[in-house]
């Protein structure tokens, strides 16, 4: 028999997978979730939650179709991206599991902004079976036009999420062109929300900001810092018991603690997946002076980043627990002095000052030891010595703090430079234009660019280096100034005791010289010599 005669036999195979919902027969129960997600946590937008879970746990257990499985829920989470959200995460694992048959939402923009979120999760359920039913827009994804019906909504929903993203940056970006200045408070010591809406201070809390900055300018470490906090129970900003390094570096450096205000020094670069990153000119900085009340004094928070910077510059070794720790130098060698122990386990044990380099390279160096007697001996008589001189000390610096206050000349020469910057800047983007808009020579227009690079560096690197000039000239005035309140202070009474914050306020470093001399430097750059017969008979 030929394939033309024979009688073709034709059998239907049920569907296995599961069809639109709207053609299901009443004879197999469904299992159906819904789906409910808010954006925020305000009140109203709280009760919209409570009012959709409600909605769908009624609205599935009223169909005798269906078997209600559970409405999952994400709170007070972006639907940019599916990420981080919980609820949404843990319905499409059980509805792979085979645990879910139908998944019912509001909308596609309930269910995600993101284009390629929506339609990578929408064929991957697809796959197995499983449909999504948006309710506002009525589409079944297991019907021949829901996909294209979901690309189109889906697509709708992220440009609304950029255009909320838009709309958002641009009034933050207005609150800081008017000098709007808003702290993180939950997580930032020493102020909180005051009645008008400005930072106001914690005093409680401002203590211990003011302790972080007075150590500091004792020459104490950050990380001794963060110790010293964490065994006396201070709680971080966060709430934390543990103190880090970075979270000192971080308070000692932030402009905010002296009043002012830079803000946006972060930005967000994508508003699907809410990435910052640090603002680095890419978009407009807004410097805000007196904003808020200041917890530090303007010239001591420029002071600690003189000394941050001259740290970072140094060979990294800063003072611990002693006083006398990296404030000691070997005038012969240059090395620095450290504590040691001699005869340690027998009855002549006793510590002692020694420079670290002593043996090095074969050569011992001839530096005298000290005792701590005898550094306090040599700062008691150096500093009592500048406590005799004290008139002749105050008119002398007259001239010197006029002169360090006077920042003409470098103010006249950063605005040219500025202005250097901005007309180099606009050169730069003209030649970028010109080449993109007409055909050019490669080679003159690169030698014409790289010209061009290397002006605006020069200027920037200049202009740095002012920065840097004014810095310096602001943490000099500021210990000069530091160190005659000090004098006024004590009166002509002449210290007899060692006095450790005396010591900090006022020194700067000792030099041990060959010769037997020790060279007191105090912070105003005053060198008194101590000869060896003052200090060596403590």
């Amino acid at each position: 028999m030929s394939a033309a005669t024979m009688q073709r036999a034709v059998t239907v195979i049920p569907a296995k997978v599961n069809l639109p919902f709207n053609v299901m027969s009443a004879a197999a129960l469904r299992r159906v979730a819904g789906y409910a997600r808010v954006s925020t946590n305000d009140e109203e937008q709280l009760t919209s939650y409570e009012a959709q879970v409600d909605y769908y746990t009624k609205h599935i257990k009223s169909n005798p179709e269906w078997e209600f499985v559970t409405v999952y829920t994400d709170e007070g989470i972006s639907a940019t991206s599916t990420k981080k959200r919980d609820g949404f995460n843990r319905m499409i694992a059980d509805a792979l599991a085979g645990k879910i048959d139908l998944i019912i939402t509001k909308s596609v923009s309930r269910f995600a902004r993101n284009t390629v979120d929506t339609l990578t999760t929408v064929r991957k359920l697809k796959e197995k079976g499983i449909e999504i039913y948006f309710e506002k827009e009525n589409i079944y994804t297991l019907d021949s036009k829901g996909e294209l019906l979901i690309t189109i909504m889906s697509s709708l929903a992220q440009e609304e999420s950029r255009s909320i993203s838009e709309n958002v940056t641009w009034g933050v970006r207005k609150r800081f062109s008017d000098g709007k200045v808003s702290l993180p408070y939950k997580r930032f010591l020493g102020y909180k929300k005051g009645p008008d809406g400005f930072p106001a201070i914690v005093e409680e809390e401002a203590e211990i900001v003011r302790l972080i900055y007075r150590l500091f300018l004792y020459g104490k470490a950050p990380s001794f810092i963060a110790s010293l906090l964490t065994d006396e129970g201070f709680p971080t900003p966060g709430g934390k018991a543990k103190w880090r390094p970075n979270l000192i570096i971080s308070i000692l450096t932030n402009e905010k603690y002296k009043g002012d205000a830079i803000l946006q020094k972060k930005f967000t670069v994508d508003f699907l997946t809410k990435t910052q990153k640090v603002n680095e000119g890419e978009v407009p900085q807004y410097l805000v002076k007196n904003s808020h009340s200041a917890i530090i004094e303007p010239e001591l928070f420029d002071l600690v980043q003189f000394e941050m910077k001259r740290r970072q510059q140094s060979d990294g070794r800063t003072s611990s627990a002693h006083p006398f720790s990296g404030k000691i130098y070997c005038g012969e060698c240059g090395g620095l002095y450290g504590s040691k122990v001699w005869h340690s386990n027998d009855e002549y044990r006793r510590a002692v000052w020694q420079c670290n380099d002593k043996h090095k390279g074969g050569e011992t160096c001839r530096a005298s030891h000290l005792t701590d007697g005898q550094i306090q001996a040599a700062f008691l008589a150096a500093f009592n010595d500048r406590l005799n001189s004290k008139a002749e000390i105050f008119e002398a610096y007259d001239e010197v703090l006029r002169v360090l206050t006077d920042n003409t000349d470098l103010d006249a020469e950063a605005a040219t430079l500025a202005e250097e910057c901005e007309v180099v800047m606009e050169l730069t983007r003209k030649a970028v234009q010109e080449n993109a808009s007409a055909a050019l020579e490669q080679g003159e227009y690169q030698r014409r660019y790289e010209g061009l690079v290397k002006r605006y560096e020069a200027a920037s690197a200049r202009l740095a280096e002012i920065d840097a000039a004014r810095l310096e000239r602001n943490a000099k005035r500021t210990n000069i100034t530091r160190f005659l309140k000090t004098l006024v202070r004590q009166g002509d009474e002449l210290v007899n005791e060692f006095d450790e914050e005396l010591w900090y306020i006022t020194v700067d470093f000792i030099t041990v010289h060959e010769d037997g001399r020790l060279a007191v430097t105090f912070r105003d750059d005053f060198e008194v010599s101590v000869a060896a017969e003052i200090w060596k008979a403590a």
